[in-house]
């Protein structure tokens, strides 16, 4: 959420970020809700000067009543229950401006960094760098979906059975390649400083609210109505509200996490063949950094999370292209992304496998995540987080760019945490 102080210093720079995000009506919702914080501020002010004439009537009420001033003292009292009535219908006023000026203020996406590219769709992304050659496969090669029928290593059919289509079941060396690579992610967060969290996977209303999901992607997600409680879409949603309504010092930061977890969107609306087999899930694994940083330090820690991603696609031999996200494919929440591609030999195709995203203030604003300098003043802190890694596209890769006519071969960092070489 975009602080009230940040929209009246940067008003014009506002309504430009916003007008980069193609978010509709910028400058009439920016104006709307400066005019409805004008309002707000105004009752303020209004029902301050009221109580205070009414605190100072009662004062002079008793002064006049001990000096045997009676009639003088009714007088005062009418006034004093005129003013509460005036006060009562101000505060009410205030809190009317209030709940509407917060209704308009959380459907105001973040503003776009800077160095953010013009563009509308996904194709107006910026090619950041590309790393790796380009996999040449046998005459025989097939997508994943097929290689993982051939080999029985998941079963999408059992997966509906038991739930729906997007819930498939991992088997055999299936299952255990799936373990190796979360247990690989892990790993490497923590050699690069992370600290492990494991969080729930349902998440209260506030918490969806603090890290940006409510109101804007409410229909993305898993609800249970009965408790009120929301599956999960990634671990950013558990393991940043750690810290919701917290104060840190500056001794504590930065702030480095990572998690595992199962994850849930509904993904409605996803159909046709570049959604085939895993590449889009309604239930998928992943591994999560997360960061809360200094303002002065976050697009640097931006850097080093992209750098850190890099490494894992670079240690598993796949192609990888980075992308900085245009105005109009960006998140609500986010102020600069970098999308991680690995390219999907069999398919033909660039797959997405990592977000790495600065959020600056805006999920900080709503999380009241604060931070107290050496002058005792509080201020907002940034948050960032990112994949490291997807687990569905990562293996779907790596199945078809490692096949040959014998089987599919495992990456070597790998192999340890498989225990085989080759499926």
């Amino acid at each position: 959420m975009l602080p009230i102080p940040y929209l009246r210093d940067n008003r014009e720079a506002v309504i430009k970020g916003l007008r980069k995000k193609h978010f509709a009506n910028a400058a009439e919702a920016v104006e709307g809700v400066l005019s409805l914080d004008q309002r707000r501020r105004d009752a303020q002010t209004q029902l301050d000067n009221t109580l205070a004439q009414s605190n100072n009537l009662a004062r002079e009420i008793g002064a006049l009543m001990k000096a045997g001033k009676k009639e003088e003292a009714e007088a005062a009292k009418d006034q004093t229950a005129s003013l509460k009535t005036q006060a009562k219908e101000l505060d009410e006023a205030m809190r009317n401006a209030e709940e509407e000026l917060q209704r308009l203020l959380v459907t105001l996406p973040n503003v776009p960094h800077s160095s953010v590219p013009e563009g509308r769709t996904a194709g107006d992304n910026e090619v950041v760098l590309q790393h790796g050659d380009i996999p040449q496969l046998y005459a025989g090669a097939v997508p994943h979906w097929d290689l993982i029928k051939k080999y029985d290593i998941i079963d999408f059919e059992l997966g509906v059975k038991i739930a729906g289509s997007g819930f498939p079941v991992y088997k055999g060396k299936g299952a255990r390649l799936q373990r190796a690579m979360i247990n690989f992610f892990l790993d490497e967060a923590l050699n690069a400083g992370y600290t492990e969290i494991q969080p729930p996977v349902l998440v209260n209303e506030a918490s969806g609210f603090g890290t940006g999901q409510l109101p804007d992607k409410e229909g993305q997600m898993y609800f249970a109505p009965e408790d009120g409680l929301y599956l999960i879409p990634t671990a950013e949603v558990p393991i940043t509200n750690l810290y919701r309504d917290v104060i840190l010092e500056p001794k504590d930061l930065p702030v480095k996490n990572v998690g595992y977890t199962p994850c849930f969107r509904r993904e409605a609306g996803a159909w046709g063949a570049h959604v085939r087999g895993l590449n889009r899930l309604h239930q998928f694994d992943k591994v999560e950094i997360v960061r809360v940083e200094l303002p002065e330090n976050s697009y640097a820690a931006l850097e080093e999370m992209s750098g850190h991603v890099q490494g894992l696609l670079q240690k598993l031999g796949l192609p990888y292209r980075v992308l900085r996200l245009c105005g109009g494919d960006m998140g609500f929440a986010s102020a600069l992304t970098y999308d991680m591609e690995v390219y999907s030999a069999a398919q033909g195709r660039w797959l997405e496998v990592s977000s790495v995203s600065n959020f600056e203030f805006f999920q900080a604003s709503r999380l009241k995540l604060r931070y107290r300098d050496e002058n005792k003043k509080t201020s907002l802190l940034h948050t960032l987080n990112g994949s490291a890694l997807a687990l569905p596209r990562i293996l779907a890769a790596l199945l078809e760019n490692n096949q040959s006519e014998n089987g599919i071969t495992i990456p070597e960092v790998l192999r340890p945490y498989t225990g085989f070489d080759q499926i």
